[in-house]
């Protein structure tokens, strides 16, 4: 799962204050009204949610659908912000050439742009969403995979959470190291400025924050699947869900 979204990844900026009964009950009713909301204030309320949980300590905004569809959660105490200066992603662990990324490499190699329905397994979904950025398979060439490599380990700059692909799902044309989604850059709210995009499979799969690439001998399960989720995530034909495809 994860926050923009069924993401599991999503989590407070930092620890707050604990939310008082006035606040809860108004942060529910903006929700609700957001439901029918116009545009314009679908995206306020969007902004706002996002921002509400960076600061809940309850987890009551993760109940509440954004502007666009999407729900936020969270799985660790507080995820610091990276901007283009200090934002770095690492491709390390079974290459010829390990090497790190900034923003603007990443953004100055060549770009693909997917638009599919984003599944979470909770059962929401929200149609025809644009991602955009780097095929994973590009970095990963780039890299120089050793041949006794067989999977991809993936690491969050939350310092919690983790996921996983084998070599041959990561290898996909359609996953992707995104750093766009719905035709904007991606926010913090929405694991910003870059996170997995993995279309075929339960938005869970699509780890918010990423900061590491690491090839490995063998699939080491992610965050959820340690609490029961299936590894194997494709839409429709695991964690005993019978969805529509997404890819």
């Amino acid at each position: 799962m994860t926050t923009d979204q069924p993401d599991p990844t999503t989590q407070p900026e930092a620890d707050g204050a604990p939310v008082g009964r006035r606040l809860v009950l108004g942060t529910l009713a903006l929700g609700a009204l957001g439901v029918a909301a116009a545009p314009p204030l679908q995206r306020g309320l969007e902004r706002f949610l996002g921002a509400a949980s960076d600061k809940d300590p309850t987890g009551l905004t993760e109940l509440l659908p954004n502007g666009g569809g999407f729900r936020y959660y969270s799985v660790a105490s507080s995820v610091p912000r990276k901007n283009a200066s200090s934002y770095r992603l690492a491709v390390t662990g079974l290459v010829e050439r390990p090497a790190t990324y900034t923003l603007a490499q990443l953004r100055a190699r060549p770009q693909t742009r997917i638009v599919r329905d984003v599944q979470c397994v909770t059962g929401w979904r929200v149609p025809d969403t644009p991602f955009e950025g780097v095929r994973l398979s590009r970095l990963l060439d780039a890299a120089g995979v050793r041949p006794t490599a067989r999977a991809v380990r993936f690491t969050c700059f939350d310092g919690t959470y983790s996921e996983s692909l084998t070599l041959e799902q990561a290898r996909r044309s359609d996953v992707l190291v995104a750093l766009r989604m719905q035709d904007k850059d991606l926010n913090h709210a929405h694991g910003g400025p870059v996170r997995l995009y993995v279309a075929p499979m339960y938005f869970y799969k699509s780890a918010k924050w990423l900061s590491g690439i690491e090839l490995t001998a063998r699939v080491e399960p992610g965050y959820w699947e340690r609490k029961g989720y299936d590894v194997d995530a494709w839409v429709g034909r695991s964690n005993g869900r019978s969805d529509d495809p997404t890819a």
